[in-house]
């Protein structure tokens, strides 16, 4: 299907040209105009779609999410589609792609996969300034006493490169203090976060003025306001904060803006983006990162609060291989037919299912076929999903389109009319470990949690400073259940490492590092990039 003019696509929302910034005839941003269009407008409903705990290459969240938007506006149904921007980490890495499968993509795939509209470019620039700034300041006379052993804010990059995850910077004479510093991927960073979980340009202004960039000599915060760049990084970012429109392969149009990673960031897209849209249709999806006790936990306790908007139903896609491998099936022999495994692996939808219904919302299991899936398979997974109370549609968009999910579709618009009563899993204002604790147990269902004594330190300090009263952010593998890749088969009973934790406090939340979680991820043996090579 050849590519449609952005403003066509625009057209369908009724945006009109003067509302977008082109990049080109087939994307575009769009501008602040919109925002006299929409103010009057009542919100529409909002689609939460998450999976079950994924296999290393990912189980096509967002092609589910691509296949139930064509799928809605294929039944006439006034629906929009929110995702995140890919990261070049993954994209040159271990995942490729991050637009789709088949013929549930958005396009132009390949712009939107590298430079896009520059938005993660502006991102790795807003955050290398400040850590220039901060390390000027030092070598210029520290008029704000930083210490640089505890300069906390780190530069980055959006690339795998596990080389910049500890390095010693201002080497040489005259270079500055040497220090050890950290590379983070640009997705991981409190400034991705905080472009996420803004409303607008003011409330962005005023999220990263808090950001606390070092502590000083008497182990005092410095705040970012205090470097008095804050309209720097809003120059460097203004552009960077609108939302990009593209559209799907069957010329739907999709907002596509901001990028975090769900295993070690929030993994929602921008609150401005999923405003928007809700004011735009009746209708909207969006999809947050890996399994549900990740991306979907911190939508629902983090992204949703703090956008004021509620979701009205989840969506928890399963495939037939993630649930095999976690019944025990090695990744190489996933094709071949295994009903006992399945029967075995089923448990994980079974718990990310109950875990979705804690939050007052009612379920669905959407299930994303392979070629692979026999007949035996999928007529067990179905059934389990109709015996045990859950309603569920086999969707085939990779190779359908649109006409692969309109039972998808019609089953959604059926859930959207059933009672909603969405409130978060914690209280806010708990203790942090009340919180650590909750998430923990109720959703990663675990028996204990363990703090290294520098958590406890951390933890401490927080409550000393009053800055507790935040909602948490877990950093966590996404392959497992537990803090320990390996263990994808293990479903309760186990124990949560928490080995450090970081105050956001311009993003507004607590991040806690479990396992041996990083911030920088590395490259496998044979990245995506190395695969090009061949295309």
């Amino acid at each position: 299907m050849r590519i449609k003019n952005i403003k066509t696509i625009a057209k369908k929302l009724d945006i009109t040209p003067s509302m977008l910034d082109l990049y080109g005839n087939d994307k575009a941003k769009i501008n602040d105009k919109v925002f006299n269009l929409i103010k009057n407008n009542k919100n529409g409903k909002l689609v939460l779609v998450t999976a079950i705990t994924p296999t290393k290459v990912g189980e096509g969240k967002t092609t589910m999410s691509i296949a139930l938007h064509d799928g809605l506006r294929r039944i006439n149904v006034n629906s929009l589609l929110c995702l995140r921007e890919p990261s070049l980490g993954p994209v040159f890495g271990l995942k490729g792609g991050a637009t789709g499968g088949g013929k549930a993509s958005v396009i132009p795939s390949e712009d939107i996969n590298l430079h896009f509209t520059g938005d993660m470019h502006a991102l790795t620039s807003s955050i290398n300034l400040i850590s220039a700034i901060i390390d000027n300041h030092i070598f210029q006379g520290n008029e704000l006493n930083i210490n640089p052993e505890k300069v906390t804010w780190k530069r980055a990059l959006d690339m795998n490169d596990r080389a910049l995850r500890e390095v010693n910077v201002a080497l040489g004479k005259k270079n500055g203090t040497p220090r050890i510093d950290h590379f983070q991927i640009t997705v991981a960073s409190e400034l991705m976060a905080i472009m996420c979980l803004s409303k607008d340009e003011k409330d962005f202004l005023r999220r990263i003025n808090n950001i606390i960039v070092a502590y000083d000599y008497s182990d005092k915060p410095v705040y970012l306001k205090s470097l008095r760049i804050s309209n720097a990084i809003m120059k460097l970012m203004r552009q960077a904060l609108k939302p990009n429109i593209v559209q799907t392969l069957e010329g739907n149009p999709a907002l596509i803006h901001g990028g975090p990673f769900a295993n070690i960031a929030h993994g929602c897209n921008s609150i401005i983006a999923t405003n928007i849209a809700l004011k735009l249709a009746d209708v909207v999806v969006t999809e947050a990162g890996f399994g549900a006790d990740l991306g979907a936990e911190k939508f629902l306790d983090i992204c949703a609060p703090s956008g004021g908007f509620k979701p009205n139903a989840v969506v928890v896609v399963a495939t037939i291989r993630a649930l095999k491998s976690h019944g025990g099936v090695a990744f190489e022999e996933l094709a071949n037919e295994n009903v006992d495994a399945l029967a075995s692996g089923v448990i994980n939808l079974k718990i990310h299912l109950e875990n979705m219904k804690k939050y007052g919302l009612p379920v669905m299991v959407a299930i994303n076929h392979f070629k692979d899936d026999s007949e035996n398979e999928i007529n067990y997974l179905k059934k389990w999903c109709l015996d045990n109370g859950y309603e569920v549609s086999f969707v085939d968009s990779y190779l359908k389109g649109s006409e692969g999910a309109v039972d998808f579709a019609n089953k959604i618009m059926k859930l959207l009319d059933m009672k909603n009563n969405y409130h978060t899993l914690y209280d806010v204002n708990a203790s942090i470990k009340e919180k650590i604790e909750t998430i923990a147990k109720e959703i990663y269902r675990a028996k204990d949690v363990e703090y290294s004594s520098l958590a406890l330190e951390k933890i401490a300090l927080y409550e000393k400073d009053k800055c507790d009263k935040l909602p948490i952010c877990m950093a966590k593998t996404p392959l497992s259940l537990t803090d320990n890749a390996k263990n994808n088969m293990v479903t309760e009973g186990h124990t949560i490492h928490i080995k450090d934790l970081s105050l956001s406090s311009g993003a507004g939340f607590i991040v806690c590092y479990t396992g041996a979680i990083m911030t920088m991820p590395g490259l496998p043996k044979v990245p995506a990039a190395v695969k090009m090579e061949d295309e």
